[in-house]
This record gives C-alpha cells, sequence and structure tokens, in this order.
C-alpha cells in the first residue's frame, strides 16, 4: 500500500510521465460522445460516498441479460454490481491520481482484445489488426444499426475502464521488484534442506471433553480477532416443500388412456347418425397424422441406431419386427406405446480414410502443392500399404490424411446414406465390414476402410406425460394451507407437526441478502426476500407459490451485521481454544525431559523426518507443520529444541543434519520468478484491499 501513497503523493509527476490525458475521452460515435450512465433516480449502491443509479444499473443488467440468456435474473443482477462496485472502487482512483486514456491507448487496447483483434472483419492483408477498419465499422454501426450502436455504447465504456484499470495496475507494478539477495533468500527457503528426529505428542491424545471452555473465554477470543468474526447480515430458514407431483392414481390414468388407445375405437358420429370406428395406434396408416391428434411427442421420421434410442429400451426396441409394438412402458416422465415402423439393415456406416488433396481440389489446405497425378500416385502407394497384412490403418491416417479428420486417425464415425459425396458413399454402403479401397471426389483421392456397419430403425411412440390430475393439485393446494394454519396457529414447533404429518422438513442457514437458489428448491427469490423483511420476525411462517408446488417456510434465525455471536462463532473459536489449552497442558507437564522420556512417559514414538524445507513444510505422518519446521531451521546442527506448539500436537526435536543448496554464481532467476510472482498478485491484491478500505453500502435486496 507504500506504492499506491507514493502515486497519490505524484500525481502531477505520474501524469507527465506516462503522457496521460487531462480530460475525459471516450470513443464512441467514432471516438466522440458522453457519458451514457447519467445518474438519475434511486442508487443502488453507494461507494464512499458516490452512488450507483439503479436506472443505468437496470440498463446494464437489461444489456447483460440478453447476452447470457441461461442466467437468472439474480446472477446477471450480481454480476453486473460486482463490475460496478469495481468500477467505482478503482474510479476512484483514478480520478484522485488522474489516470485517464488517450484515443491512441483506447485502439491500441482494443488490438489486443481477441474478439476484435482475431476478426478478419477487422484485419488487414496481413492478418493484423486495422484501426482504421475498426473506425468505419463504428461510423457505419451508428448510422444504419443504432440498436446495435448502442450495445456497443455499453462495451465501449467497458473497454476504457478495462484499458484505465490496465494502465493503473502496470504503474503499480512498475513499483514491484524483487533484489538478488531476495532471489537468493527464495533460492535458499526451496533448498536448503534439513533431518530431524522428533517426538510429537498429538493433540488428540487429550479428550476434548476435558477441556472446560466458557463463554467469556470465546467472547474474548472474538474481541481479539475481529477481523475473523465478520459477519454480514443473514437469515437461516426451515420448510417443507409440496411438490406437485402425479400420484398413483394419476400414473394409472395416463397408462389406462395410452392402452385405449392401441386398438380401434367405435364413436358416435351425430352428423351421420351412425357409429365410426376410430383406428388406433395398431392399426393407424397415417402414423403423423396419429400421434399429432393423440401423443405428446410427435413422429420422427428420423432413422436411428441402438444407441441412440432409449438406453434402458434399446435392445427390446430393436428385436421388433416392422408393424411390431411394444408396450405401454414407463420412460422417464412419459408412459409410451412404441412401433417399428421401418427397418434399415446395415442403415448406418462407419468409415475411417485418408484423404490425398492435390492443389486446386475442392476445399484443399492452400500449403498442398502436389498435382492431381502426384495425389494419385500417392493415394495408390498409400492403398497398397494399407491392405498389408500388419498395416495400421489409424497411424498411415494420422500422417498422412490431408483431412480434418487425420488427427484421429482418420475416423469418420457412423453416417448414414446420402451423407457422403456420391462416390465415396457408394463405395461405403455397397462393401462390407472390412474393405479397404480407394474413390476419387473433388476433395481429392480417397483411401477408404469400412470399420463397422449397423442397422437403423424408424420407430414411432406414442407418449403421454405423467402430470397430477386437477384432483392431485387440488388435494396438494389444500395440504399446504391446511399445515401453514396448523403450524401457525398451534403450539408445537413447525418441525414437530411436520414430523406429525409424515412431511420432511429441509433448513437451509446463513442465506444472504442478495441470495436466491436454495437447496431443495433452486431459485426462490421471493423467499429470500421474504426472510430479510423488516416486518418478518424469527418464528414466522408463510406459503409460498412455486413454479412446481408449495413451500411453507419459517425464519428461524437472524444474523446481524458485524461480530458474529458466542454461539455461532463457537464452532469455530471451541477448536482453537482447547488446542491452546492441550498445548499449555502438555508443556507443563513435559518440561525439562529428553526426547526419550518425552516418547516414553507419553507412549509414543520417536520418529525422524528428512529432506524438509521451508517452502514446503510437511512432516510425513503428522502433515503441514510451518511452525516446527521453521524452528528447527533456526537451529544449529546437534542442537535439541524446547517443546514447540504446533498444528497438530507439541513437539521437541534434534537437528541430525543441515544441508545448505549449493551456492550459484547469479540468483536473477529468482529474483525474476519472486517479481513475477508478486505482480501477478498485484490486480486481485490491490483491489481487494481498495475495497476492504471503501465504505460500500449494498442495496441490491431492495431493488431484487
Amino acid at each position: 500500500m507504500a506504492i499506491l501513497e507514493n502515486i497519490r503523493k505524484r500525481t502531477t509527476v505520474l501524469i507527465l510521465i506516462i503522457g496521460l490525458a487531462l480530460f475525459a475521452f471516450v470513443i464512441s460515435g467514432v471516438f466522440v460522445n458522453g457519458d451514457v450512465s447519467g445518474k438519475v433516480g434511486s442508487s443502488i449502491a453507494e461507494i464512499n460516498g458516490e452512488e450507483i443509479s439503479i436506472d443505468a444499473f437496470r440498463q446494464k443488467v437489461d444489456v447483460a441479460s440478453r447476452r447470457s440468456a441461461n442466467a437468472s435474473t439474480m446472477q446477471t443482477v450480481n454480476q453486473v454490481y460486482d463490475q460496478e462496485v469495481r468500477n467505482a472502487v478503482l474510479g476512484q482512483q483514478f480520478a484522485d491520481l488522474g489516470v485517464d486514456i488517450e484515443q491512441d491507448q483506447i485502439l491500441n487496447y482494443i488490438g489486443t482484445i481477441p474478439s476484435y483483434s482475431q476478426s478478419p472483419q477487422f484485419q488487414n492483408a496481413n492478418g493484423v489488426f486495422d484501426q482504421n477498419k475498426f473506425r468505419n465499422f463504428i461510423a457505419e454501426l451508428k448510422v444504419n444499426n443504432p440498436e446495435q450502436y448502442n450495445l456497443w455504447l455499453q462495451d465501449e465504456q467497458a473497454i476504457i475502464q478495462s484499458a484505465k484499470q490496465q494502465t493503473y495496475f502496470n504503474l503499480i507494478k512498475a513499483g514491484v521488484g524483487a533484489t538478488l539477495k531476495e532471489g537468493e533468500l527464495d533460492y535458499k527457503l526451496a533448498n536448503d534442506k534439513i533431518d530431524i528426529k522428533y517426538v510429537r505428542i498429538p493433540f488428540t491424545s487429550i479428550a476434548d471433553s476435558t477441556i472446560s471452555v466458557s463463554k467469556s473465554e470465546i467472547q474474548t477470543y472474538i474481541n481479539n480477532h475481529k477481523e475473523d468474526f465478520k459477519q454480514d447480515p443473514a437469515r437461516d430458514i426451515q420448510f417443507v416443500y409440496f411438490q406437485e407431483k402425479a400420484s398413483t392414481a394419476d400414473e394409472n390414468a395416463v397408462k389406462a388412456a395410452i392402452t385405449k388407445l392401441m386398438d380401434d375405437t367405435v364413436e358416435y358420429n351425430a352428423q351421420t347418425d351412425k357409429n365410426d370406428t376410430i383406428a388406433g395406434f395398431r392399426a393407424a396408416t397415417d402414423m403423423a397424422a396419429f400421434l399429432d391428434r393423440n401423443s405428446d411427442i410427435k413422429f420422427d421420421t428420423i432413422y436411428k441406431s441402438k444407441k441412440q434410442l432409449s438406453a434402458k429400451y434399446a435392445d427390446t426396441l430393436m428385436t421388433l419386427q416392422v408393424g411390431e409394438m411394444y408396450g405401454p412402458y414407463r420412460d422417464g416422465g412419459f408412459f409410451k406405446v412404441s412401433k417399428m415402423v421401418s427397418r434399415k439393415p446395415n442403415g448406418s456406416v462407419k468409415a475411417s480414410h485418408i484423404l490425398i488433396a492435390y492443389e486446386g481440389a475442392q476445399r484443399a489446405n492452400p500449403e498442398v502443392t502436389r498435382t492431381k497425378e502426384e495425389a494419385e500416385a500417392e493415394a495408390k502407394r498409400l492403398l497398397r500399404e494399407a491392405k498389408k497384412k500388419d498395416a495400421k490403418f489409424v497411424e498411415l491416417a494420422r500422417d498422412n490424411s490431408d483431412g480434418p479428420s487425420a488427427p484421429n486417425g482418420g475416423d469418420l464415425g457412423y453416417f448414414q446414406e446420402g451423407r457422403m459425396v456420391p462416390a465415396f458413399n457408394d463405395f461405403a454402403f455397397e462393401n462390407k465390414v472390412g474393405t479397404i479401397g480407394m474413390v476419387e471426389t473433388d476433395f481429392g483421392f480417397h483411401i477408404i476402410k469400412i470399420d463397422d456397419k449397423e442397422d437403423i430403425v424408424q420407430v414411432a411412440t406414442l407418449a403421454r406425460e405423467i402430470e397430477p390430475s386437477e384432483e392431485t393439485t387440488n388435494k396438494l393446494f389444500t395440504d399446504a394451507t391446511k399445515f401453514e394454519m396448523e403450524s401457525i396457529e398451534s403450539s408445537k414447533a413447525f418441525s414437530d407437526l411436520a414430523k406429525e404429518n409424515e412431511y420432511l422438513v429441509r433448513p437451509v442457514n446463513k442465506i444472504k441478502a442478495t441470495d436466491e437458489n436454495l437447496p431443495g428448491l433452486s431459485a426462490q427469490r421471493s423467499i429470500v426476500q421474504w426472510a430479510f423483511q423488516e416486518d418478518t420476525k424469527v418464528g414466522d411462517i408463510k406459503r409460498f407459490d412455486l413454479a412446481g408446488g408449495y413451500a411453507v417456510a419459517q425464519l428461524t434465525k437472524t444474523y446481524q451485521d458485524g461480530l458474529m455471536s458466542v454461539e455461532d462463532a463457537s464452532a469455530i473459536v471451541l477448536p482453537k481454544l482447547r488446542k491452546e489449552r492441550k498445548a499449555e497442558q502438555i508443556i507443563a507437564a513435559n518440561k525439562g525431559k529428553s526426547i526419550e522420556d518425552l516418547a516414553k512417559d507419553n507412549n509414543v514414538s520417536a520418529s525422524t523426518a528428512s529432506a524438509l524445507t521451508v517452502k514446503s513444510p510437511t512432516i510425513p505422518g503428522a502433515g503441514s507443520e510451518p511452525a516446527v519446521v521453521g524452528t528447527a531451521f533456526a537451529m544449529k546442527e546437534g542442537a535439541t529444541s524446547e517443546l514447540i506448539e504446533g498444528s497438530t500436537g507439541v513437539y521437541k526435536l534434534t537437528v541430525t543434519k543441515k544441508a545448505e543448496a549449493p551456492k550459484l554464481d547469479n540468483y536473477s532467476m529468482y529474483a525474476t520468478s519472486v517479481k513475477t510472482s508478486r505482480e501477478a498478485r498485484v490486480n486481485t491484491a490491490v483491489y481487494d484491499a481498495l475495497k476492504d478500505a471503501s465504505e460500500i453500502e449494498d442495496k441490491r435486496a431492495a431493488f431484487y
């Protein structure tokens, strides 16, 4: 942070050195225009007194939502919020330091963004990013496509912000270095080695139940380590989920309905005053029309192989003869009846090939310079090689093929008739498995090996989705409402009442105000919002209508902003204090003892560890013990330590051997490594430090 302070003190000099502009600059509209984030209305956050407009924020969320169709609203909100906070925190630093970006710097930065620099649209004849082409594109966008241009306005703000951040962090990195002495130290920490003989009395040798820790001791520990026990506002809830799913009666009704559709039915026709026979699935001649009227899954005319059918029923379906049916059977959320419509024996072929292209052939790589005659001669040579008894077609294809399948040994996978060009198609379907031959196409000469053939079938499936009936959904609503009312009015505990009704109670702990997903319920933002409302008190119960049913939830605990309570922190603090007490007991009981006596009196064995280093302070069989290994390195060879409190127990050790790493003529490589490691941490460490030092008021929960 001293580097940041020096930057602040030398703002004017800094600006002169790096040649930054003295005015805000925006590149839109061939690099003109102003602020697109006008701050109007309420704010969604306040960072060090600077408000983030809810109106501008919503616009950005809307744009981000359109670009990330799979993300939920809250996921997008949180993503945009994090970026806005980052921009505000760093933006305040930029303003203090006078960091800004000029037009040429922005264009240079855009040239480093792959989505722009690698787009042929913005490249010159040599494949290099062309700034003029990019300028012209933006100018045309503004005139001809206002909607896309408005999206660009959002993008350009992000680009300018990223460019400023890069400049800012580069300035800090310029002050980050490492001396040769630091490089030497890093080398020694990794390569100086030590052997020890030690005795460890594990903390587990004293039962936790024998260590008494009071609430006041826990509170004192919390007060002395406040940074470790800060907490954000949070809530605990428990809920019962009434899932909207079909009952056994509903399933039986669907199965009966689909069974009835298999055979012909007789219906009275009022217009003709006669009974009409309605063809069932078994006798239907127009399969597409029948399934359109009666099935939740339409007729799929595509022929499929066995592996493309339902894995559970593929074996059975493949044994059907044309016209035969199987079912009803349950497959996932459907009852189905399947009918074999058509079968094509060997209708799918698996083949591999070696393509020998020539100059001028269709889609030939520009690097291919051989003539057609040379290509044919090479193809015939490879054909002879491929037909040899010990030939490995995969290797021949990998080493010689000009086709995109070369890395896969020429494997083209399975394909049906008509997928390949005629000559290739005819060879594949007219020859037996194992045949190797050559054909010519517009792409060049192909040496083809037929690897496998399989039957493909056309199956019609009559399907009905298994859904809860109106009676079932009405009962579910009644059950959920009844449980809600009973749990509110009853003197019994929520969990006890649920148990009486054989309902499963699911707890969810430490929900944050901006959380969305609840285990067992997925995205349920409304429940989180209710839990954080000011008028919702611990013990309150409410029923929520969900997409797949109902949830009756109870607020069970609240956590306020600030330090954790003794009860909440005890799970973390107790093990630490117990370890301290155990260490005190062990040390008090064993002072002045030799390693041998220590081992004997505590019923443990002396052990050895070799080639320990400060950078890898792991003692085999004991785990990571930095304090123990660090103490050992500070000792002389042959010396014996006092009792040492480690991570897993109390140690006493003797240094049996110290081996210094060979001295090097130059430690610049290690100094460079240290410098690189420090630079890699700058972006994250600096931002985290600035954010931690900022006053941030988060109002997301009030709007979303």
